[in-house]
């Protein structure tokens, strides 16, 4: 099978179903000419103004307006003021939704991982089907994978903490 870019048909779906489908794609990235492909390995889904985790839980603001267009766009943001974090607008215009890409090839950390690509906040709102920088491949390789409960939002209320909606490939844990 040919590498193809993924397009609508894939973004257009709602955050929860396209994180664990993430898993096994390929993330490109062109650096100094050079095209970098690493596989995807680890994903969160954060999911509309009703997930206390995701950041539209508070509506739309100049931040979070990207996840409110239609899926297939980059939102990338500063955590703790240094590292910053790739997620993938995915779903419908005007349903805030994401998945953050928490580790591809051997970068397990999100934070690691756009250091390493060197993706940064001149990427937010990058056409993830379109752009020559930054996107994502299918070549039909699909990781089966565990869930678990997503990292680092001890501020989201209980039952959003408590959502399996961080996917871990098996691959990545053998």
């Amino acid at each position: 099978m040919l590498n193809m870019k993924l397009g609508f048909d894939f973004y257009s779906r709602p955050a929860f179903e396209a994180a664990p489908e993430l898993l096994g794609k390929l993330l490109c990235r062109k650096l100094n000419g050079k095209l970098v492909k690493l596989r995807i390995t680890e994903t969160e889904c954060y999911y509309g103004e009703s997930d206390s985790a995701c950041h539209a839980h508070k509506g739309k603001t100049k931040r979070t307006r990207v996840m409110y267009e239609n899926g297939g766009l980059a939102y990338i943001y500063l955590c703790y003021g240094i590292h910053n974090m790739l997620n993938v607008v995915t779903g419908l215009k005007n349903f805030p939704q994401a998945v953050l890409i928490r580790g591809a090839g051997e970068f397990n950390g999100p934070g690691k991982l756009t250091k390493a690509l060197k993706i940064d906040r001149n990427l937010n709102w990058e056409n993830l089907m379109d752009s020559d920088n930054l996107w994502i491949e299918d070549d039909g390789v699909k990781y089966s994978y565990v869930t678990d409960r997503r990292v680092g939002i001890a501020y989201a209320q209980e039952a959003d903490r408590n959502r399996l909606w961080r996917f871990l490939s098996k691959a990545k844990l053998s």
